[in-house]
């Protein structure tokens, strides 16, 4: 039984810190390093995970770990209907474009379709995104009711880098202005790296399902550019929330 709760919890860090490797794996576990290392010896075989291909070794889930998830919360059907969307985004606008699905508070990167330029932002798909400091984050939080942001807040505001939205009152205002634009943004806020431009995908009853980004090296970011795409993500994000309202409709007759 405790070798079936370490390759559980360690499925959950391999999550959470993707790519990891065994030494940060055994000290996040409190385990011997050799325990770690069994253990993740197992969840491979398995398929549940697979290496980075870095030196030394790290690790990161697989795609089998992102199928059981969607299985279980019905992402499939949102993935065939956002995922043709996104390719047409990413035709138009030769950048990365992620979906990602809301998990409590947290956010967390399901499908990543790349640019083809060879300076490109690249997450893991599981990765988890900050809610106040990522683009997809701020998208959702915009979308959910006032109690629901103000529970996010009253959990505090992480800092990332020197961008970061860290005070309420500035977080509040931001929303309220993505509200109005249709579109959230990300200037650097969570990694210095990385802007990018998002817009929730809105469910049957009006709260984010996912939301959808186009994902660019904050050096290519312009102020012109930023909102070119955050129009184009926020049409892109409104018609696969219409496709996927009538696919429920049509699941529900």
């Amino acid at each position: 039984m405790q070798n079936v709760l370490n390759a559980l919890r360690a499925l959950e860090e391999v999550a959470a810190r993707q790519p990891i490797g065994v030494a940060e794996l055994a000290r996040a576990m409190e385990l011997p390093k050799s325990t770690a290392q069994r253990t993740l010896a197992t969840l491979h075989k398995a398929g549940w995970i697979q290496q980075t291909g870095n030196t030394p070794t790290r690790w990161a889930l697989t795609t089998k770990a992102l199928l059981v998830g969607r299985q279980a919360t019905g992402e499939l059907g949102l993935r065939d209907v956002a995922v043709p969307a996104m390719e047409e985004l990413r035709r138009r606008t030769d950048e990365t474009v992620h979906l990602a699905v809301p998990e409590g508070d947290r956010v967390i990167l399901i499908e990543r379709l790349e640019t083809s330029r060879p300076v490109r932002i690249v997450l893991p798909l599981g990765q988890v995104l900050p809610g106040h400091a990522s683009a997809n984050g701020k998208a959702v939080l915009a979308a959910r009711p006032d109690e629901a942001v103000e529970q996010y807040i009253a959990a505090g505001l992480a800092g990332f880098t020197e961008g970061t939205i860290t005070e309420p009152d500035a977080l509040r205002t931001e929303l309220r202005e993505i509200r109005q634009r249709g579109y959230a943004t990300n200037g650097g806020e969570w990694r210095t790296d990385v802007s990018a431009v998002a817009a929730a995908v809105l469910g049957p009853d009006g709260l984010p399902v996912a939301s959808i980004s186009v994902n660019v090296p904050t050096s290519r970011m312009t102020p012109e550019s930023r909102a070119d795409l955050g129009a184009q993500v926020a049409e892109v994000a409104r018609e696969v929330g219409k496709s996927l309202n009538r696919l429920h409709a049509t699941q529900q007759r």
